[in-house]
């Protein structure tokens, strides 16, 4: 993914969750790590709107769901 670059800025983030991060995500640096990890960040929520209306369309489309195991009603 292509972007432009800002001007340095100074952050205080925990470097311990910076660390794990970089192991999560197999990143070299810690500018890599917090890149990677906003760009997680940004498709994770762009993949749950997409589902959500999915989701939202399904509901609209009036189809049936058969409870075969009786686990939907309370």
């Amino acid at each position: 993914m292509s972007h432009a670059i800002s001007p340095r800025k100074k952050t205080r983030l925990d470097p311990i969750k910076i660390k794990r991060a970089q192991r999560v995500l197999g990143t070299a640096t810690e500018t890599e790590t917090i890149e990677r990890a906003l760009d997680e960040v940004v498709e994770e929520d762009r993949r749950n709107r997409r589902a959500w209306k999915a989701h939202e369309r399904f509901l609209k489309s009036g189809a049936k769901i058969d409870d075969v195991y009786g686990n939907l009603e309370s």
